[in-house]
């Protein structure tokens, strides 16, 4: 294992090229193997969870090659229909085959996914939209055995919340089912208008993607395409608090910024100074942060839940008290108690947070639980009197392209060594 070492108070400055989106490529690379074509996807971030990505690809028949951020993925031979434990386990978002499976082949047997502890994330949504759509599934010890002898077909799916990974999955089998079928209360973030372009490129006919109700037309003969993956909106945030913490000055390229505009306000409200261009986001931050009030997390077009740790790294440094309210996932806190360790001033009940500020916070030795956490602890290190130590980096891997790296080139005394 390997551990990050930050030494802090180093003011940022300089610009960092955002990485393709993860919550992009990992659908998209899964949606690949329902075509049984040559797909190429561009702006492929190197990340842990992707590489577990292809191996599932491989493992099932697929032909998958690397080259730079560009993966080739061919899936004409695709030939299993179940994916081991050991794989699904990799990552939180191996659900997403689901759909793809059952669409070759009609059937799937795969179990729970794993990756990071956040919170419940259950698949219910899943079973139920396949369900409707006439696929018969067992759960069994956390074991889904599914089959549609008859194959899939449309119908209307009405989902009690807007969950992407749901949205995707039925994005993707309902191209190949007989029939029309319409997602209503469908999730409206970016990376599922992106998945639907990657799909209608394909050759499928989808209709409203990023609004409420998104209209499938089945059937679909697919054909090979070339794509792209749209930046990474969290990734970016990320690095406008990077550079909101330590007073810096940073320019963010290959950046879409009305993807970001969820968390804008909060940056604004801290005093951060953000002009967006047309693909790139200059933030320059005030001598000291100022409260950013309340922040509630939501599904888009709400305040991501996957930024709302970076947040509370601004908060924690802020003139003045503020709120912060998780909605989402019930154990996105975690890290709370490593700020704490630092000195930051936070009091946690249930999903809300209370973080009143401090002048500055201390190094000192913290592990990370999970990915967004991680980036947060990274982040405070930055911003922290003396020398901080960040555990558990490989979560941080599975989301986070060389992020020391990036930090290194705008200013930041950032080293990964062996964690003996």
């Amino acid at each position: 294992m390997d551990k990050f070492v930050i030494e802090g108070l180093r003011r940022l400055e300089g610009e960092v090229k955002i990485q393709g989106a993860k919550n992009s490529a990992l659908p998209i690379l899964a949606a690949a193997a329902a075509t049984g074509k040559t797909c190429i996807i561009h702006n492929c971030p190197r990340l842990s969870d992707i590489e577990a990505a292809m191996e599932i690809l491989r493992y099932i028949g697929c032909s998958v090659d690397r080259a730079g951020e560009t993966v080739i993925v061919s899936s004409a031979d695709i030939s299993r229909f179940d994916i081991p434990e050991g794989l699904m386990r990799e990552m939180r978002s191996s659900i997403a085959f689901l759909g793809p499976l059952i669409a070759r082949f009609g059937k799937a047997v795969l179990s729970s996914p794993g990756g990071c502890e956040i919170g419940m994330r259950p698949i219910d949504l899943h079973i139920s939209s396949f369900e409707t759509l006439g696929a018969e599934i067992e759960n069994v010890s956390g074991r889904l055995s599914c089959s549609c002898q008859n194959g899939l077909h449309g119908a209307k799916i009405m989902l009690s919340f807007p969950s992407v990974g749901a949205t995707e999955n039925i994005m993707v089998a309902a191209a190949s089912a007989k029939g029309t079928t319409t997602i209503i209360n469908a999730a409206r973030e970016p990376e599922i208008v992106d998945l639907a372009d990657f799909l209608i490129g394909c050759g499928a006919k989808i209709h409203g993607a990023g609004e409420g109700t998104v209209v499938i037309e089945g059937e679909t003969a697919y054909h090979s395409y070339e794509h792209t993956v749209i930046p990474d909106r969290i990734v970016a945030s990320t690095y406008m608090a990077a550079a909101a913490v330590t007073r810096g000055h940073v320019l963010l390229k290959n950046v879409n910024a009305d993807h970001i505009s969820p968390v804008m306000s909060a940056f604004k409200d801290a005093g951060c100074c953000v002009r967006a261009g047309r693909d790139t986001l200059e933030v320059t931050a005030p001598d000291r942060l100022q409260r950013i009030g309340t922040v509630r997390t939501m599904p888009y077009p709400g305040f991501p839940t996957d930024s709302q740790a970076i947040v509370m790294v601004m908060a924690a440094l802020a003139r003045g008290t503020s709120v912060i309210v998780e909605n989402i996932f019930e154990n996105r806190y975690k890290y709370a108690g490593e700020l704490i360790r630092m000195g930051a001033r936070i009091k946690v009940e249930n999903r809300v947070a209370i973080v009143e500020g401090v002048p500055k916070l201390i190094g000192a030795q913290t592990t990370a639980a999970d990915l967004r956490g991680g980036t947060a602890l990274v982040l405070a290190g930055l911003a922290a009197e003396g020398r901080t130590t960040v555990r558990g980096i490989q979560h941080i891997d599975r989301g986070c392209q060389r992020l020391e790296d990036c930090l290194t080139s705008m200013g930041a005394y950032i080293k990964r060594e062996k964690d003996l």
